[in-house]
């Protein structure tokens, strides 16, 4: 337990102080932390050696995120951007697959592990897009839901891509769970957490514990029925959603999912393997800038296509065009599964972070967002 502790603050004290030189040198505070994780972790000064305490930390960050997306959606917008938040993010994954696909298959690698690598590819950050986008247009604006609509939809097929690894579920039966935990979440909402939360309204902290236990509960549960937990926390919040306390709640709840979130960039460097780097740098740029540069484009495309302005289809192809946590879960989970060599999971791992990395200095630099180095564009 004291170790776990002193990791913890070895972790805040280092990122906190990366991330104000970052703050002073106007460079994205994300790139901070994930620094921290490189300087601090196994491969670096070994500050911090073992990291699986922090990684359940960093989960918890995650789902936080993602219900806090759901208490600031509105279900009547998601429900109408589905149809084509659905063409958009299988148009755009079937690219990304195709080309990661034919990649690695020039690269040396076999079908299977292209294959592989042309679905862990094709996600976009649900953390990184969510994080860098103002609150006000989460809150109120075509942006916010139009994106979110796709980072869910990219989530659940994730979710699909994994269990299909496994060899563990089907596809109908996964929605089946997600389709019951979603009618069942509506339900208690309703009739027993909003008349709940009224009888103490005045109480901000219990206020607060409420709706967080909700939201872990939610995603405790679907994790023990074999759904996702990430996808049920987003459910959760969906619902809380509907309350009239749900934009207070959801200011109260940035600050606090924020700060979980450093332990998933510090996650993200420890996981460097430093002496391995050099093998898979130049095929990891190589794979970084087709997968970028193919999203964007593609992204741009199907925008346009579906009927979006010029101005929305750049910005929304820009916040999305990099990898994705998932990236990272789904070449673990085939690693295990002995369906990926080290230098193949390697690449990817490499790819996914040189991604994210380019990706936080293109939307901060250029982009409105709460971490923009330029003031014009820096909007909470």
């Amino acid at each position: 337990m004291y170790r776990a502790l002193l990791d913890i603050s070895l972790i805040v004290a280092v990122s906190a102080l990366l991330a104000w030189l970052a703050a002073v040198m106007r460079q994205p505070i994300i790139v901070a932390y994930v620094a921290c994780g490189v300087l601090a972790g196994p491969w670096g000064l070994r500050l911090v050696v073992d990291t699986e305490f922090i990684e359940a930390a960093s989960q918890f960050g995650i789902i936080l995120l993602l219900f806090h997306a759901g208490v600031v959606m509105h279900l009547q917008r998601l429900k109408d951007l589905a149809p084509k938040a659905l063409a958009v993010t299988l148009g755009q994954g079937l690219l990304s697959l195709g080309a990661v696909f034919v990649f690695g298959l020039l690269a040396g690698r076999s079908q299977s592990q292209s294959l592989i690598m042309g679905v862990a590819l094709s996600f976009s950050s649900t953390i990184l897009v969510i994080k860098l986008m103002p609150t006000v247009t989460l809150h109120q604006q075509y942006m916010g839901a139009y994106g979110i609509a796709i980072l869910i939809l990219q989530d659940l097929l994730a979710v699909m891509a994994l269990m299909f690894i496994g060899g563990t579920m089907s596809p109908a039966w996964l929605f089946l769970k997600g389709g019951l935990i979603f009618i069942l979440s509506l339900a208690f909402e309703r009739y027993i957490l909003r008349p709940a939360m009224f009888l103490i309204e005045r109480y901000r902290e219990l206020l607060f514990l409420m709706a967080i236990g909700w939201g872990l509960g939610l995603a405790f549960v679907a994790h023990e029925v074999g759904f996702s937990p990430e996808a049920a926390a987003f459910i959760a919040g969906l619902a809380l959603a509907r309350s009239p306390l749900s934009l207070y709640l959801s200011e109260g709840l940035k600050l606090f999912r924020d700060f979980f979130l450093v332990f998933f960039f510090f996650v993200l460097g420890a996981k460097m393997n430093i002496p391995q780097l050099y093998l898979v740098l130049p095929l990891a740029v190589m794979l970084a800038a087709i997968s970028m540069g193919l999203k964007f484009l593609g992204f741009l495309g199907l925008f346009r296509l579906t009927g979006e302005s010029q101005a929305f289809a750049r910005e929304a192809a820009l916040r999305l065009a990099q990898g994705s946590e998932f990236s990272l879960i789904i070449a673990l989970a085939a690693l295990r599964l002995d369906r990926l060599d080290f230098a193949t999971f390697d690449l990817i791992q490499m790819t996914t972070l040189i991604s994210m990395i380019v990706s936080s200095y293109l939307v901060v630099f250029h982009l409105p967002t709460p971490l923009a180095v330029k003031q014009g564009l820096k909007q909470d």
